[in-house]
């Protein structure tokens, strides 16, 4: 018999190759998976009852599904409701069928249609290319250096992102060249494109100093800092302004920002010497629910929003923070496709030794994170919540503010044991004032940002790491230390606000039109 000749250096070669490619499918299969699990299940699936360590639910159409259970499911498996095989992926012998991501999204396809009776051909695209997002960053990762600083390692550590999103990573699609230069999950860093718009175009609002200091404008300008994702996604309608004069291109920033975890928004640590800002900019491509460019009536009620919230958080006093957003600045042929906002920087703001992380850092997990490594979890989340509770509720009962303290807009600083000492908030575009809305709507808001998609996360995430801590007497305790008169029904009530993104998409409403499900209530009997 024939023997086989031994395999040759660059057989060897492919074969790991071939190998740590299989090992990215898998691995981005579940990421992507586990979000868009979670959005199913929330939203459009029925629990049953029964014993089993998988727990079971019933789809619209009458299949059931089973996930491995807990904050992230896992391994999905369907099955007709009389166990019979339906095709969807290789079957066991009691009926059920497992099925991969490819198959997830023809399921979740199928079920919204007959839940729904609408068709949507976008979000399937959208479900797939947020799943190819994740294998790409987890290829550029292998070969790309995370950022010493704690706070950048947070802002950049995101791979699942929003934990109830069906497509969370995507990128608007297209090669993956165009956006990986630019991608915080793949520890980017890029010096920002300087243009000069001629000053007679420029519009400019509130405190945009900071911008001046970028560079050097020739007679007749103003600088005007650019996302370089963002200048190659509309060179086409901005080529007649470089054609006749109203644009130039004056070369780049002397230093590198860092992509925080919204994509479009960077951080300069040293843009001066010892002095630190963020610049967030228009973003033509959707990231989440939203197209992410700087709309014109958001930027327009901008100073408005930024100064009630400023004032509120002189009231609510420190160490609590704002990270204003100070000003804007555009041209006035590209009003939002070029505009750039100006944020405060952390210097400043955060308390003296202190190190600010991002609070969905905490939820998704990373090295160095205080959350997975405290050997006191109970105290540790009591100083959480005092840190980032009372500084919501009073900024909405003191002064009609209603911040958007989901997870990627609140910075929790700790000291250098690890633990919470200061919250800060950030992003006045994601910010509610009454009387623009109802009371009651803005609660509604605040409920769902703070307690669902924020202390909700960071609890299962804590209770994961340290089994046997009940996280939730004491957001009990914290919440009913305020003298809101909506507290009493909340801690009452059979359920809380959840929004449905999913739906949200399938139906496609406005990205900014929340509808909310209800969802058991933990804080009820604790």
């Amino acid at each position: 018999m024939d023997l086989l000749p031994p395999p040759t250096g660059a057989d060897a070669a492919s074969r790991a190759a071939a190998a740590v490619r299989g090992d990215v499918e898998r691995r981005a299969d579940a990421y992507a998976a586990v979000p868009l699990l979670n959005c199913l299940l929330r939203e459009v699936a029925e629990p049953l009852p029964g014993p089993g360590a998988r727990p079971v639910y019933r789809l619209p159409g009458g299949r059931l599904l089973r996930v491995r259970d807990g904050r992230r499911p896992a391994e999905p498996e369907v099955r007709t409701a009389d166990g019979t095989a339906d095709g969807t992926a290789d079957g066991t012998a009691d009926g059920w069928h497992r099925v991969d991501h490819a198959g997830l999204v023809r399921l979740v396809t199928e079920e919204l249609r007959l839940h729904t009776g609408l068709s949507n051909h976008e979000l399937p695209t959208e479900m797939t290319d947020s799943r190819d997002t994740v294998a790409a960053l987890l290829t550029a990762r292998a070969r790309a250096t995370p950022p010493e600083d704690r706070y950048l390692r947070s802002e950049q550590s995101l791979l699942t992102g929003h934990t109830h999103h069906p497509a969370p990573k995507a990128r608007g699609g297209g090669p993956h060249t165009r956006w990986l230069p630019y991608a915080p999950e793949a520890h980017a860093r890029f010096p920002l494109a300087l243009l000069a718009a001629r000053e007679d175009t420029v519009v400019d609002e509130g405190d945009t100093a900071a911008l001046d200091a970028l560079g050097q404008a020739p007679p007749g300008y103003r600088l005007l800092p650019a996302h370089p994702w963002q200048l190659a996604l509309t060179a086409p309608a901005l080529a007649p302004a470089f054609a006749d004069g109203r644009l130039l291109r004056v070369g780049t920033t002397g230093f590198f920002a860092w992509p925080t975890a919204a994509i479009r928004t960077v951080y300069a640590p040293e843009y001066l010497p010892g002095r630190d800002l963020f610049l967030k900019f228009s973003l033509d491509v959707r990231v989440t629910n939203d197209i992410r460019r700087l709309w014109r009536h958001d930027l327009l009620r901008l100073r408005r929003t930024d100064t009630a919230v400023t004032e509120a958080f002189a009231s609510v006093g420190p160490p609590a923070a704002w990270l204003g957003d100070r000003g804007y600045r555009t041209a006035d042929f590209a009003f939002e496709e070029l505009a750039v906002v100006v944020r405060d920087g952390l210097r400043g703001h955060v308390l003296p030794g202190a190190t600010p992380l991002l609070a969905a850092a905490l939820v998704e997990g990373f090295p160095g994170s205080p959350l997975a490594r405290t050997p006191d979890p109970a105290a540790w989340w009591e100083a959480y919540l005092d840190a980032v509770v009372p500084p919501v509720l009073t900024a909405f009962d003191d002064d009609g503010v209603v911040l958007e303290a989901h997870l990627q807009n609140t910075l929790v600083a700790v000291d250098a044991a690890g633990t919470p000492v200061q919250a800060l908030f950030r992003d006045a575009e994601g910010v509610k004032l009454l009387p623009d809305i109802s009371r009651a709507a803005g609660w509604e808001r605040l409920v769902y940002c703070l307690v669902v998609n924020h202390l909700s996360e960071v609890a299962a995430a804590l209770a994961e790491h340290h089994p046997g801590l009940d996280p939730w007497p004491a957001v009990r305790r914290a919440l009913a230390r305020h003298d809101l008169p909506e507290i009493p029904a909340l801690l009452a009530a059979p359920t809380l606000p959840g929004k449905t993104n999913l739906l949200l998409r399938w139906t496609g409403a406005d990205g900014a039109d929340a509808r909310y499900r209800p969802l058991p209530n933990p804080l009820r009997g604790t």
